[in-house]
């Protein structure tokens, strides 16, 4: 019995983590990928216009 309540946590977490990750894996693309994308290219472009002033002063 000892066996069980060994095996028992790594298994629950291995199902979490299988399950979180098919679920990262649908939420991917779909109607709001282009605004997901929309919006990490501003948050890049907004980072990137912030270090080059930090550099030109």
């Amino acid at each position: 019995m000892d066996y069980v309540s060994a095996l028992l946590p790594p298994v629950v977490m291995a199902a979490f983590f299988i399950t979180l990750v098919v679920t990262i894996v649908k939420s991917q693309g779909g109607p709001n990928k282009a605004k997901e994308d929309a919006a990490v290219d501003a948050a890049l472009s907004r980072a990137e216009a912030t270090r080059q002033a930090g550099t030109d002063a």
